[in-house]
């Protein structure tokens, strides 16, 4: 009995190591050209468009691929979806590595994101498999947030190091090896699972939603020279378009990638506010911080990716101790702490002076950081405690989609705010302009707090329609980047 039951515990951490470390190496992807987007560019010949795109353009594949892969997941095995994502996410990565010009290096990102997107989904998919509810769920959903951050802090640091060393190139190679490495031990390591009822797949309203949302990234982009230019309008119509479409499939498809009912859900609507407002608040104006500094105030890229570090490493530790706070704070009250927090970080990044130090930034990402561990925390469980039982991947993946689709649109109205000409020198121009983008941020953060907040469950029903269980009994999905 007792060795039956150590050889449970070894097989359920064994998956949650796996699951985590392959979130936290996504999550390194991700972040990796944030330290060292200067010379990237430079490399690629990116102008300010170009650069917009190298930060943007893995968020729009995790993004058109996070609920659909998380359907995948639950229907066709969420080990073979991890793992097939490991070898998408290896070879984005070798691409990344390889190319010499900046339109296919954003191809070969938007591939990082679809590999990085089956992995994520699956990753909080076999956590729900594999933890019961209660305390054992509350704690992986801890360990895997803590991945998150820990993902965060290493992929700028990492990149950064090997480019002062070597090249840029090198921390993508590092990237695929580990991700061959990762997909071997989850085909070692993990049992295959899958949910009780298929629920099909829609790959219609995945390509819908990617091409709507890269028409809207690029109007953004473009519409810094002016927004009543011809292909700024054309390319907003078509936002509309694509988009309108989407819901329209949505609602129409008998295998949705998201039961669009959901919306009708407070715990819903709140868990996702708070994912879109954590991607287009302090991810996206963090995302663009490290550009701002080498350009604005001659800040290193090491510098840059260790400032980093003060936010992701601080929001680890939170994450990990989000668990000891009291059991009678709801999920819905976390969320809502972490993104108000998170907006007072974010405003102590303002009021930046072209003679500031790199000391002048601290304050605010340690601040912003401890709330970004208890938002992502509080993520982790309410994105699968906000849908029905055993559509795990359908939550994770509607979560992080709203996260990562916010990231994108939000690193391009920072960009555009940021990088806005004006009137004084260019650096003086960055510093106002980083200053401006910081507050719009910031307030995105509180809107989206006012959302949950408003999000409250109205009656019995809506609870029991939602099949909400515990807030601290579910795990599921940061970036932090």
């Amino acid at each position: 009995m007792t060795s039956a039951r150590h050889r449970q515990q070894h097989t359920a951490e064994g998956a949650l190591s796996v699951a985590s470390l392959g979130t936290l190496l996504s999550l390194v992807v991700f972040t990796t050209p944030l330290s060292t987007l200067n010379t990237t560019a430079s490399a690629l010949g990116a102008g300010v468009s170009g650069r917009t795109w190298i930060l943007s353009s893995m968020s729009i594949g995790l993004g058109a691929a996070l609920l659909s892969t998380g359907t995948l997941a639950d229907d066709f095995g969420r080990r073979r979806t991890f793992v097939a994502g490991m070898v998408v996410l290896a070879a984005g990565s070798v691409s990344c590595g390889l190319v010499s010009g900046v339109e296919v290096f954003v191809l070969a990102r938007i591939v990082q994101g679809l590999g990085a997107a089956a992995v994520i989904a699956s990753s909080l998919g076999i956590i729900a498999h594999t933890f019961p509810p209660g305390p054992a769920r509350a704690r992986a959903g801890g360990m895997w947030g803590a991945s998150v951050g820990a993902g965060i802090a290493l992929g700028p640091l990492l990149s950064s190091v090997l480019a002062s060393v070597m090249s840029w190139r090198d921390a993508y190679w590092v990237a695929a090896i580990a991700a061959i490495l990762v997909a071997a031990a989850a085909r070692r390591l993990l049992e295959e699972s899958r949910a009780d009822e298929k629920r099909g797949v829609d790959p219609w309203g995945a390509l819908l939603l990617g091409a709507g949302v890269s028409c809207l990234l690029v109007a953004l982009v473009d519409g810094r020279n002016g927004w009543t230019q011809p292909p700024v309008l054309a390319l907003g119509g078509a936002t509309v378009i694509l988009l309108g479409a989407y819901v329209a499939v949505e609602a129409t498809t008998s295998s949705p990638m998201l039961d669009l009912s959901l919306v009708r859900h407070p715990a819903f609507v709140a868990a996702t506010a708070a994912a879109f407002a954590n991607g287009a608040g302090v991810i996206a104006v963090l995302s663009y911080m490290s550009g701002f500094l080498g350009a604005a105030l001659g800040v290193s890229p090491v510098s840059s990716a260790l400032l980093l570090l003060a936010w992701s490493a601080t929001s680890v530790v939170a994450a990990l101790s989000v668990r000891r706070l009291p059991a009678r704070i709801s999920g819905r009250a976390l969320l809502a702490i972490g993104l108000l927090g998170v907006a007072a970080g974010q405003l102590l990044l303002t009021g930046v002076s072209a003679g500031s130090g790199w000391t002048r930034f601290l304050p605010g990402l340690l601040l912003a950081g401890v709330f970004s561990g208890v938002l992502n925390a509080a993520l982790a469980r309410e994105a699968v405690a906000s849908v029905p039982p055993g559509r795990g991947g359908m939550g994770s993946g509607a979560n992080n989609t709203a996260r990562y689709v916010g990231s994108a649109i939000g690193v391009s109205v920072v960009a555009v705010i940021a990088a806005r000409p004006g009137p004084a020198s260019p650096t003086a121009d960055l510093v106002a302009g980083w200053n401006t983008a910081v507050i719009v941020s910031a307030a995105v953060s509180v809107a989206g707090a006012l959302v949950v907040l408003v999000a409250r469950p109205r009656t019995r029903v809506d609870t029991k329609a939602a099949s909400v269980p515990s807030a601290r009994q579910v795990p599921a999905g940061s970036a932090g980047a």
